[in-house]
């Protein structure tokens, strides 16, 4: 039982990648200004994640010098402590990298393909990672996807995961903290409107409460019942909104539009010497007692829902409203 004192799975939380930082922004900013003028993004949005870090008192993020495997274990210390169920990773350093440190630890994570649909190839890796690696789902950075997600030529990306019952976790809105990525065409949730009609059986999972479009994103699953949210991240994204917007206010109109079937639990945690981010999950436990909402709600939010996208038949655990009454 977790710390919680009800069954818990995180289905949002990264494993450490191993490529340094420099290199993924350097790959995110350098098409948008060239290599000159790449030191003084890296600057900006250091200071901006520097910013944020003060403000909610985390530890800095420190070079990792540790193996795959030791952080595999500190971060399987981490979710034994907080009696977790099980710990899904939407990305870590490839899928071929993060599917080993899945197998190592199979009865506590589980993992997601994280490679760019438009790339070539992408379906047959999607493939390959379900089918030879073992893994169970699919991540897409939407920002990063360079055609339409309609686009006819992802169809076939689609089609695999239609085919294998994988449920699909987008990340819309800004990529990196401030400083990052801040426009993109496929920034906002409502560009996955016709992929979620065309695929009905796709479980699609929208990421952080839609990072920025909570708006679109209420519309999306209101029109798209296939569609699902998570409530991962520290919605550091509210603080530059237009109005007023806390995260009570985002669980009660998510509760009371999508219903508590497509609410899924997450924190986004990742890096070490951070660890496993029970503040955030904490939190989420608080508003979720002040909101008043039922103990059957609260089991389907917390781990019933991520049980039924990923396939799980773990003891109890109830993935439907009726088992969960």
């Amino acid at each position: 039982m977790s710390r919680w004192g009800f069954p818990v799975i995180d289905f949002h939380c990264h494993f450490p990648g191993d490529e340094p930082v420099q290199e993924r922004l350097d790959s995110e900013y350098e098409h948008a200004c060239g290599p000159a003028k790449l030191a003084r993004l890296r600057a900006n949005a250091a200071a901006y994640h520097e910013r944020v870090r003060l403000a909610r008192t985390l530890p800095p993020t420190e070079p990792e010098t540790r193996t795959t495997e030791e952080v595999a274990a500190s971060w399987r210390a981490d979710a034994d402590d907080a009696g977790l169920t099980r710990v899904v990773f939407m990305s870590g350093g490839g899928n071929d990298r993060l599917a080993g440190v899945v197998a190592g630890h199979r009865e506590r994570f589980a993992g997601f393909a994280n490679h760019q649909p438009c790339a070539p190839g992408a379906a047959a890796e999607l493939r390959r990672a379900v089918t030879e690696l073992g893994l169970s789902g699919y991540k897409v950075i939407a920002p990063w996807v360079t055609v339409p997600l309609a686009d006819r030529s992802l169809w076939p990306v689609w089609e695999v995961c239609e085919e294998y019952g994988l449920p699909v976790v987008m990340h819309f809105g800004p990529v990196n903290s401030g400083g990052g990525l801040g426009h993109a065409p496929n920034m906002d949730p409502i560009t996955l409107h016709d992929v979620a009609k065309e695929f009905p059986s796709v479980n699609f999972v929208v990421a952080h409460f839609g990072c920025g479009y909570p708006g679109e994103l209420l519309r999306l699953g209101w029109s798209n019942a296939n569609v699902h949210v998570d409530t991962s991240s520290n919605h550091e994204w509210t603080r530059w909104m237009p109005y007023e917007l806390t995260l009570k206010d985002l669980f009660r109109r998510f509760h009371e539009t999508f219903g508590p079937e497509r609410i899924l639990f997450g924190t986004d945690s990742c890096d070490f010497p951070w660890g496993y981010l029970t503040p955030y999950a904490d939190e989420q436990v608080r508003i979720v007692t002040e909101l008043n909402l039922s103990a059957q709600d609260r089991r389907l939010i917390f781990a019933g829902n991520a049980a039924r996208l990923l396939g799980l038949d773990l003891p109890g655990i109830a993935t439907t409203r009726e088992d969960a009454a």
